[in-house]
């Protein structure tokens, strides 16, 4: 054995922990990445509840689902609304909190309030709350509709907040 394969076996010797630590290199990326981005998305943060919500009384919930006319499932939250304050409401932004059975929640909707009213000949529609305002001591039955909840969903009414409130 000359000193050149003595040299020659010891170079490859070195040369070996090279493979070992660019692939423990990459197992530690890619742990990382789905650390990172296999975490399931989380809710939107909670909107600030609206200072005259403590006038508004929602009562008499109910749920109902139906199909449209391109064959998916709607929800609909059919309630009252009673304005115990002093002042007229033309607006209700309403934040809908939907939760699964071990009371996480699934899914936030925000949308507008509408109220029910007779619509053109007759037949019962919703309308925004600025075509016919909910006056003091006024109690009004209202719409929320939701056009997708989660599978997780757990069923039950979803919790109601009033993020934003138009008055005169």
């Amino acid at each position: 054995m000359s000193t050149g394969d003595v040299f020659s076996t010891h170079q490859e010797e070195g040369r070996r922990w090279v493979p070992r630590v660019v692939g423990g290199l990459v197992v530690v990326v890619a742990v990382a990445a789905v650390l990172i981005f296999g975490r399931p998305a989380k809710p939107p943060a909670a909107v600030a509840i609206a200072p005259y919500a403590e006038f508004l009384r929602v009562s008499d919930p109910k749920l109902s689902a139906a199909t449209n006319f391109v064959g998916a499932s709607v929800s609909y939250l059919d309630a009252k609304i009673t304005n115990v304050g002093s002042k007229t409401v033309t607006a209700i932004t309403v934040e809908a909190i939907f939760r699964n059975s071990m009371g996480e929640v699934v899914q936030r909707e925000t949308l507008p309030l509408m109220l029910y009213h007779t619509g053109l000949a007759g037949f019962p529609d919703v309308a925004p709350l600025n075509a016919a305002p909910l006056t003091p001591n006024q109690t009004r039955d209202f719409r929320l509709t939701f056009e997708h909840i989660s599978s997780d969903w757990d069923q039950g009414y979803p919790e109601l907040r009033f993020v934003r409130i138009q008055t005169q």
